[in-house]
Protein backbone atom coordinates (compact mmCIF):
# COMPACT_ATOMS: atom_id res chain seq x y z
CA UNK A 1 0.00 0.00 0.00
CA UNK A 2 1.86 3.31 -1.15
CA UNK A 3 -0.73 6.02 -1.98
CA UNK A 4 0.58 9.44 -2.33
CA UNK A 5 1.28 11.41 1.08
CA UNK A 6 -0.63 13.94 0.23
CA UNK A 7 -4.12 12.39 -0.22
CA UNK A 8 -4.29 9.30 1.31
CA UNK A 9 -3.20 7.26 4.66
CA UNK A 10 0.42 6.55 4.29
CA UNK A 11 2.93 4.37 6.43
CA UNK A 12 3.80 0.48 6.88
CA UNK A 13 1.21 0.57 9.96
CA UNK A 14 -1.72 1.05 7.57
CA UNK A 15 -2.15 -2.20 6.34
CA UNK A 16 -3.50 -3.47 9.96
CA UNK A 17 -6.01 -0.66 10.47
CA UNK A 18 -7.06 -0.45 6.76
CA UNK A 19 -10.16 -2.24 6.96
CA UNK A 20 -11.29 0.22 9.65
CA UNK A 21 -10.61 3.51 7.60
CA UNK A 22 -13.53 3.61 5.19
CA UNK A 23 -15.53 3.42 7.64
CA UNK A 24 -14.77 6.00 9.81
CA UNK A 25 -14.03 8.93 7.25
CA UNK A 26 -17.38 10.57 7.71
CA UNK A 27 -17.22 10.37 11.68
CA UNK A 28 -15.86 12.53 14.44
CA UNK A 29 -12.67 11.32 15.67
CA UNK A 30 -13.12 10.71 19.21
CA UNK A 31 -16.01 8.45 17.60
CA UNK A 32 -14.11 7.16 14.60
CA UNK A 33 -10.61 5.83 16.91
CA UNK A 34 -13.27 3.74 18.67
CA UNK A 35 -14.04 2.00 15.89
CA UNK A 36 -10.41 1.24 14.87
CA UNK A 37 -8.88 -2.20 16.70
CA UNK A 38 -5.28 -0.66 17.18
CA UNK A 39 -6.37 1.93 18.55
CA UNK A 40 -8.88 0.57 21.41
CA UNK A 41 -6.51 1.69 24.41
CA UNK A 42 -6.59 5.10 23.21
CA UNK A 43 -10.02 5.08 23.17
CA UNK A 44 -10.21 3.47 26.65
CA UNK A 45 -8.33 6.36 27.57
CA UNK A 46 -10.28 9.44 25.79
CA UNK A 47 -13.45 7.51 27.04
CA UNK A 48 -11.97 7.24 31.03
CA UNK A 49 -10.82 11.35 30.53
CA UNK A 50 -14.15 11.98 29.39
CA UNK A 51 -12.83 13.81 25.91
CA UNK A 52 -14.98 12.20 22.94
CA UNK A 53 -17.85 14.48 23.42
CA UNK A 54 -14.93 17.52 23.15
CA UNK A 55 -12.75 16.05 20.45
CA UNK A 56 -16.21 15.18 18.20
CA UNK A 57 -17.42 18.76 19.17
CA UNK A 58 -13.67 20.25 17.77
CA UNK A 59 -13.73 22.04 14.20
CA UNK A 60 -10.52 20.85 12.48
CA UNK A 61 -7.81 19.29 14.79
CA UNK A 62 -5.16 17.21 13.98
CA UNK A 63 -5.00 13.98 16.48
CA UNK A 64 -1.39 12.42 16.72
CA UNK A 65 -3.13 8.78 18.18
CA UNK A 66 -0.98 6.29 20.15
CA UNK A 67 -1.18 2.64 18.93
CA UNK A 68 -2.26 -0.05 21.17
CA UNK A 69 1.49 -1.23 20.88
CA UNK A 70 2.43 2.22 21.99
CA UNK A 71 0.14 2.04 25.20
CA UNK A 72 1.48 -1.48 26.02
CA UNK A 73 5.05 -0.28 26.02
CA UNK A 74 4.65 1.59 29.27
CA UNK A 75 4.79 -0.34 32.36
CA UNK A 76 1.75 -1.82 33.06
CA UNK A 77 1.31 -0.32 36.86
CA UNK A 78 2.42 3.14 35.52
CA UNK A 79 -0.51 2.76 32.73
CA UNK A 80 -2.93 1.95 35.36
CA UNK A 81 -2.19 4.42 37.66
CA UNK A 82 -2.43 6.99 34.59
CA UNK A 83 -6.17 5.79 33.67
CA UNK A 84 -7.20 6.22 36.99
CA UNK A 85 -5.82 9.76 37.07
CA UNK A 86 -8.92 11.46 35.08
CA UNK A 87 -6.80 14.99 35.13
CA UNK A 88 -3.35 13.44 34.25
CA UNK A 89 -4.72 11.37 31.78
CA UNK A 90 -6.89 14.59 30.38
CA UNK A 91 -3.33 16.91 30.20
CA UNK A 92 -1.60 13.65 28.63
CA UNK A 93 -4.53 12.99 25.74
CA UNK A 94 -4.96 16.43 25.30
CA UNK A 95 -0.95 16.77 24.37
CA UNK A 96 -1.62 14.68 21.48
CA UNK A 97 -4.05 17.19 19.86
CA UNK A 98 -3.49 20.37 17.63
CA UNK A 99 -5.65 22.97 16.07
CA UNK A 100 -5.99 22.97 12.37
CA UNK A 101 -6.53 19.31 9.77
CA UNK A 102 -2.72 19.02 9.23
CA UNK A 103 -1.71 17.89 5.68
CA UNK A 104 1.78 15.41 5.82
CA UNK A 105 3.16 19.15 3.93
CA UNK A 106 2.08 21.08 7.06
CA UNK A 107 3.97 19.02 9.32
CA UNK A 108 7.54 18.92 7.78
CA UNK A 109 9.71 20.00 10.10
CA UNK A 110 7.14 21.63 12.28
CA UNK A 111 6.80 23.27 15.80
CA UNK A 112 3.04 22.86 16.93
CA UNK A 113 0.71 24.15 19.98
CA UNK A 114 -1.04 21.10 21.06
CA UNK A 115 -4.47 21.77 23.15
CA UNK A 116 -3.08 20.80 26.63
CA UNK A 117 -0.58 23.99 25.95
CA UNK A 118 2.99 22.69 25.25
CA UNK A 119 4.31 22.49 21.61
CA UNK A 120 5.37 18.83 19.52
CA UNK A 121 8.54 19.18 17.48
CA UNK A 122 7.83 17.19 14.31
CA UNK A 123 11.08 16.22 11.98
CA UNK A 124 11.20 14.68 8.43
CA UNK A 125 9.15 15.23 5.82
CA UNK A 126 6.61 13.04 3.65
CA UNK A 127 5.71 9.86 4.63
CA UNK A 128 8.88 9.60 7.26
CA UNK A 129 7.68 12.42 10.32
CA UNK A 130 8.66 12.14 13.66
CA UNK A 131 6.81 13.75 16.49
CA UNK A 132 9.25 14.38 19.64
CA UNK A 133 10.42 10.91 19.54
CA UNK A 134 7.09 8.85 17.80
CA UNK A 135 7.28 7.69 14.73
CA UNK A 136 4.27 7.97 12.35
CA UNK A 137 3.10 4.48 11.74
CA UNK A 138 -0.08 5.38 9.50
CA UNK A 139 -0.83 9.29 8.58
CA UNK A 140 -3.02 11.40 6.76
CA UNK A 141 -5.95 9.27 8.06
CA UNK A 142 -9.64 11.67 7.54
CA UNK A 143 -12.44 11.71 9.58
CA UNK A 144 -15.15 14.06 9.67
CA UNK A 145 -13.33 16.73 12.03
CA UNK A 146 -10.04 15.95 12.32
CA UNK A 147 -6.59 14.23 10.56
CA UNK A 148 -5.15 11.46 12.58
CA UNK A 149 -1.77 10.11 12.68
CA UNK A 150 -0.90 6.95 14.03
CA UNK A 151 1.88 6.83 16.23
CA UNK A 152 4.17 4.38 17.97
CA UNK A 153 4.53 6.14 21.49
CA UNK A 154 2.38 7.84 24.13
CA UNK A 155 3.81 11.54 23.93
CA UNK A 156 4.83 12.46 27.30
CA UNK A 157 3.78 16.60 28.16
CA UNK A 158 7.04 17.93 29.24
Amino acid sequence: MSPSPEGSPFGAGCSAIEDSLAGIADQPVGTAISEVPELSMLADGVEQAGLADRLNAAKDITVFAPNNEAFEAIPQERRDAVMKDRELLTRILSYHVVEGKKAPADLEDATLKTLQGRELTVKGSGDDLTINDAKVVCGNIPTANATVYVIDKVLMPQ
